[in-house]
């Protein structure tokens, strides 16, 4: 069966005590685990805390984590690809803090950096070259680095599952994996059930995000598509809700998050009941 699992980015970006009663409620609404965005925490034991405190609640974790301008593995500049590099490791390190195995995210190319041209060879093969190191480094910690398409307003390196899936490829190690965004793909797949052939090899999470980033089941994704493709490839990992507000004001406006879509909680309680409902209906 997969496990349903819950971004607090709905919160906060930042992992810290504030947290805690959050991560309660959502393992009272019966959720398997939460997921946390490794950003640039100035208490690195905040992470120790963080998964500790899940771990006694019987949570498990997975993390999130992005690269900007300043760490482009992209880059044509040498020390911002090594920079990119250390910066991942750190990111690795503190997946390892949280007790998670999968760290998740774009983390292929800087975030909303454009350089004014399609991916190039060069490009894909510098993403290659330092996720392959991490991915080295990864294994060492017992992670699992799940790349994410984004679509083609935050990222050009790779917008579909078949961009990834290549990536994935050149990296050619068995910590570099692939997850799948059902927001992105909304905007970028033709179809949710061949996309998800493509990836199913190197699939190893999804996150569940409805069109707006509301709650899952309020907007227009076709989730019966999202479904059926799901269990045609006997998919069995994290089905996570990755949903947006304003209460990281910071955070937000990083995004593009100018509105609210729903309260935190409404996008808990009713998206969790609508995962399981799918779930049992497809079988997951």
């Amino acid at each position: 069966m997969t496990k349903i699992g819950f971004n607090v980015l709905a919160w906060s970006a930042v992992v810290s005590d504030e947290l805690f009663p959050i991560v309660d409620r959502l393992k009272k609404i019966g959720y398997d685990g939460v997921e946390c965005f490794v950003g640039a925490a100035e208490d690195p034991s905040a992470y120790k805390r963080f998964g500790a405190h899940a771990a006694e609640l019987g949570l498990e974790t997975t993390a999130v984590t992005v690269v900007g301008p300043d760490t482009n593995p992209i880059s044509e500049s040498a020390t911002i690809r090594a920079q990119a590099l250390d910066r991942i490791k750190w990111s690795i390190d503190r997946t390892h803090d949280l007790n998670a195995r999968i760290l998740c995210g774009p983390f292929h190319s800087a975030h909303a950096v454009f350089a004014q041209h399609p991916a190039q060879e060069q490009e894909l093969g510098w993403a290659a070259e330092v996720l392959r190191e991490a991915a080295e480094y990864a294994a060492q910690a017992d992670v699992l680095l799940a790349l994410e398409a984004l679509n083609r307003f935050e990222c050009y390196l790779c917008n579909t599952m078949d961009q990834l899936s290549g990536l994935v490829q050149r990296i050619d190690h068995p910590h570099a994996r692939a997850m799948f965004d059902t927001h992105h793909a909304n905007i970028e797949e033709k179809k949710y059930g061949p996309a998800l052939q493509t990836i199913q090899p190197v699939l190893a999470h999804v996150h569940i995000s409805e069109n707006d980033r509301g709650t899952p089941g309020d907007g227009h994704i076709p989730w019966e598509e999202v479904y059926a493709g799901l269990a045609a490839i006997s998919y069995s990992g994290w089905q996570t809700i990755e949903a947006f507000s304003r209460n990281d004001p910071n955070f937000a406006n990083s995004i593009g998050v100018w509105r609210e879509y729903n309260d935190p909680w409404d996008i808990a309680e009713n998206g969790f009941t609508f995962i399981q409902s799918m779930s049992a209906k497809y079988g997951l």
